[in-house]
């Protein structure tokens, strides 16, 4: 194997170092467990104690025992050691269980934090993060923490303590020998620091590699990635580039292997040499009188005690900054704010729970976020180390989305939104439900600003349907329930047929159990949308938001949808997004998007009268018809 290349960026990145006070970041997680860590101390102190108090029987069962011949006291020794060993297994046990409820607790609160927090952040991070990336950091990163937990903590104290105790004993036993072995020591210490740095490096690109291979996996093996991928038939680049990215993750593997393995190398020749060195100064001092040959054997076997927790220590170093790259990666992620935040002293949205509010936009002027504040480069592109977050406001020189928008769209009643593809119509929808907060002016809903309001209690107000309906790789029930987990069958039953989809659901051999594949794709697209409309009218909300929910519908799956629309709205606040002019005739209020502003507003009659832009796209998307008098009737197939 030659040796691992990175390119450039990639280099300048795994070079960097781990971020300052990242060990000290730690201990907050770690000090919840504070009980289970007194008692891993304590028989960490037992079993270090234990490990040292062996030699010095030994030592005890040659010079006292068996040079003087006393059976009874080579029995009731040999006793004591077996005791000793029992008592360490359990000692070990209790050890084990500690470290394990320390570490999986320690872990089980920092991925339940990242999840947390990744669920708090803007839409906008979704859209820029790589799903392979933030699995990576909530997986393989994560692994490498318990690692480091579990295993380090209870390596770290128990090689300190070993060291200590076995260091007094070794000085008590004879001074001389003692020294001739510290005298090495040191001499562990260079290559675990050199092997260290290089094992940082290799374990930082390392996670990146995996993480972009996950990206790349995650794509190709949903349903649309495969689809893309056997339509347009490119098999053998697919499979090279995931060998590729594959084949860097293996040498990078192996080339950590072989670091690892020499530090071992090095450190049991160094071991070899002390131990033949202590056995000729040794053996010397015993054939002059100066040293029992018990005290030898105890000091040979202390040797051999100390070189394992030196081992470990000095292996800890290389461990430690391994697994702190772990950790350094999920503060990245943790050290991102989300942009909204429900404010101290929120209050509920008010409602009598009957009347639907009003929606109202105030000047509202918006522009999407800087990248740099909803985002990490490295969860854009895993190859890439995140930047220090910057302040949370949008660039001077970003573009305007939204331009001074004011309107009201009345309790109860239907608003449609209609313009061109970039106007800016889904961008109004996302501020309802406060997706993105507004640069300038407000959104209130029933009079109240909805950054003034719990989360909780706006996303209990307001229901959204998109073009493109998601539905989680589960039942046809529990994609349902996931808007009303309380709700019973006969709820289901009802939003269902209300939807105009429950004879389809009834005809399944499941029925509401059918599951219905990656992102719904056993089902055809009007299903998917009515689905998703019964799982709006499960949740019953006063305000409805709908993104274009018919724009890639067939006719008749349009009919459907229209027809189960006319259940969903009735009596709410409708905010709805239409491609089709077909489809919002009958709204009572039509408002045209242009360039981040509402250029037009009335009813289908008042602006075909008015001749201006709605007239336009009208006469657009219907010129090929004959037009029985002023409006369209028919609906387009």
């Amino acid at each position: 194997m030659g040796p691992v290349r990175v390119n450039m960026a990639d280099e300048s990145i795994t070079r960097q170092k781990v971020r300052p006070g990242t060990l000290r970041r730690i201990v907050p997680f770690l000090t919840r467990y504070r009980w289970s860590l007194a008692l891993l101390l304590l028989t960490t102190i037992v079993d270090a104690a234990i490990t040292a108090a062996n030699p010095l029987m030994l030592k005890e069962i040659i010079d006292s025992g068996i040079m003087h011949r006393r059976a009874g006291l080579v029995a009731g020794l040999a006793a004591g050691l077996a005791g000793l060993a029992a008592l360490d297994a359990v000692v070990v046990y209790i050890q084990s269980w500690c470290s394990g409820r320390i570490g999986q607790g320690t872990i089980y609160d920092l991925r339940r934090s990242v999840f947390d927090h990744i669920q708090r952040q803007p839409l906008s991070f979704f859209m820029r993060a790589q799903t392979g990336a933030l699995v990576s950091r909530l997986n393989g990163d994560v692994i490498g923490a318990q690692m480091a937990v579990t295993t380090l903590l209870t390596q770290a104290l128990s090689a300190m303590l070993t060291l200590l105790f076995i260091l007094a004993e070794m000085l008590y036993l004879s001074w001389q020998i003692a020294i001739a072995s510290l005298v090495v020591i040191p001499l562990f210490l260079v290559p675990a620091r050199l092997i260290g740095r290089r094992n940082q490096r290799l374990t930082r690109e390392g996670m990146q590699q995996n993480a972009q291979l996950g990206s790349m996996m995650t794509e190709r093996f949903n349903i649309s990635g495969a689809l893309l991928a056997k339509l347009y038939g490119r098999p053998e680049e697919e499979s090279a580039a995931i060998a590729e990215r594959a084949g860097r993750i293996r040498d990078i593997a192996t080339a950590a292997q072989v670091y690892g393995r020499m530090f071992f190398i090095i450190a049991t020749l160094l071991a070899s040499l002390t131990t033949a060195l202590v056995y000729g100064f040794g053996g010397s001092l015993v054939i002059d009188g100066s040293l029992q040959i018990g005290t030898l054997v105890a000091m040979i076997a202390l040797l051999m005690r100390i070189y394992s927790p030196v081992n470990q220590l000095t292996g800890l170093q290389v461990n430690v900054m391994t697994a702190l790259v772990s950790f350094d990666r999920l503060f990245e992620v943790l050290d991102l704010e989300p942009l909204i935040r429900e404010r101290p002293g929120a209050v509920a949205l008010a409602g009598d729970g009957r009347t639907a509010p009003d929606i109202q936009f105030d000047a509202v002027s918006f522009r999407y976020p800087d990248p740099a504040a909803v985002s990490l480069e490295s969860l854009e592109s895993p190859g890439k180390r995140a930047k220090l977050p910057v302040p949370r406001q949008a660039p001077a020189e970003a573009p305007w989305v939204l331009r001074d928008v004011t309107f009201r769209a009345p309790g109860g009643k239907l608003t449609a939104l209609v313009g061109a593809s970039g106007a800016g119509k889904t961008t109004i929808t996302h501020l309802v439900p406060r997706l993105y907060d507004v640069g300038h002016g407000a959104v209130r809903i029933g009079g109240q600003d909805v950054r003034d309001v719990t989360t909780r209690s706006l996303h209990d107000t307001i229901g959204v349907v998109t073009q493109d309906a998601h539905l989680f790789h589960d039942t046809i029930r529990a994609n349902l329930t996931y808007a009303r987990p309380d709700a019973g069958e006969g709820d289901l039953v009802a939003a269902c047929e209300a939807a105009q989809i429950w004879d389809t659901i009834r005809d399944l051999p499941d029925g509401l159990d059918t599951v219905v594949g990656d992102r719904g794709y056993r089902l055809s697209g009007g299903e998917k949308q009515r689905i998703a409309l019964a799982r709006l009218l499960l949740k019953a909300p006063q305000i409805v938001v709908l993104d274009e929910a018919t724009a890639h519908l067939d006719s008749e799956s349009e009919a459907a949808v229209q027809r189960a629309l006319e259940t969903a709205l009735a009596g709410r606040t409708a905010l709805i997004i239409a491609h089709r002019l077909s489809t919002i005739r009958h709204a009572d209020q039509i408002l045209v998007v242009d360039d981040g502003r509402i250029r037009e507003s009335g009813t289908h009659e008042e602006l075909l009268a008015l001749g201006g832009l709605y007239a336009e796209l009208h006469r657009t998307q219907f010129a090929w018809q004959a037009e029985p008098g002023t409006a369209v009737e028919s609906t387009p197939a």
